[in-house]
């Protein structure tokens, strides 16, 4: 049986196991939380370091994007450093091959256009295809780079205009800690707040990006959005389901009610290929031979025809 292990700085609330069998082989998936706690996830890369197929970096990246510049995060690369012999991963191979195919997938799969909708990126330096993906597909792009992970009241409306200032403030905040630029730990279990992210969900018609951003916002309206995201537990589904009829669509497929992080998914497909520098077609083809499609649906019930499946 081959091995995917996610060592991740979130929660250990989430944690989850799930066993597979893909093209003639036995995978374990597993993810494991630290609680925010760096030097417990450097001791686990190591321990697990030789041991399993493919490790995966949780509730961070390596690197954050300005366009084609990447800068990498200094405590991550250092956290990353301790493995040596297994391959380690954070998700980027995913979220700039799969989740770039996205809305076309949509339209073709489902006849969704994207077109005239008015979306939200809640952090494009994290999710930069999928910033472009949304903007080439004809959506009226909202960034919330600076209001989720900084808190200050200043949306961004291109892909264009984040690059300009991302490459000023990058190399300054890829120095900070890192709990200054995300939620960690326990830190992604609070209960949604008020305030000017909140407002900016009210009014987008589809919400995208990082999942711990858009729970630390939620309204308590949700009817008929689009919600696309990853690492969405069954509780989480049933906590955008209270908020009215939502299409959830997750760029990984469920797997017992719960998609994994775009690491878990890279470090799979990674175990599967043994070695990594795969190109975007190669993470295309391996997803669709894995039978890793998005998983599309109403996570309330929809009137008459409205229906995603």
């Amino acid at each position: 049986m081959k091995r995917v292990v996610s060592v991740s700085l979130g929660s250990s609330v989430r944690d989850a196991v799930h066993e597979m069998r893909v093209l003639g082989e036995e995978i374990r998936l597993e993810r494991r939380g630290t609680d925010g706690d760096v030097r417990r996830a450097r001791e686990l890369l190591t321990e697990l370091d030789g041991q399993v197929d493919a490790l995966g970096l949780g509730g961070v990246s390596l690197t954050l994007s300005a366009g084609r510049r990447k800068y990498p995060i200094r405590e991550v690369v250092a956290l990353a450093s301790v493995v040596k012999r297994t391959p380690v991963v954070d998700g980027s191979g995913v979220k700039n091959s799969l989740e770039k195919a996205l809305p076309e997938y949509l339209e073709r799969r489902f006849g969704y256009r994207l077109a005239g909708l008015k979306a939200l990126l809640v952090s494009g330096v994290d999710r930069w295809s999928l910033g472009e993906a949304l903007e080439k597909a004809g959506c009226r792009l909202t960034i919330g780079d600076f209001v989720y992970a900084l808190g200050l009241p200043w949306p961004l409306h291109s892909m264009r205009a984040l690059e300009r200032v991302a490459v000023v403030l990058l190399p300054l905040m890829c120095q900070l800690p890192l709990a200054w630029l995300y939620p960690l730990g326990k830190a992604q279990e609070r209960a949604p707040r008020e305030g000017f992210g909140r407002e900016l969900i009210q009014e987008a018609q589809v919400v995208a990006g990082d999942f711990h951003y858009i729970r630390r916002h939620l309204p308590p309206n949700l009817a008929g959005k689009i919600v696309i995201t990853n690492t969405v537990t069954a509780a989480d589904r049933e906590e955008l389901a209270r908020r009215g009829p939502v299409l959830l669509i997750t760029t990984s497929p469920s797997f017992n009610g719960r998609s994994f992080a775009t690491n878990v998914i890279e470090a799979l497909i990674v175990a599967v290929a043994g070695r990594t520098g795969l190109t975007e077609e190669e993470y295309r083809a391996y997803a669709e031979a894995l039978e890793l499609t998005p998983d599309v649906r109403w996570l309330h019930p929809p009137a008459r025809g409205e229906e995603a499946e």
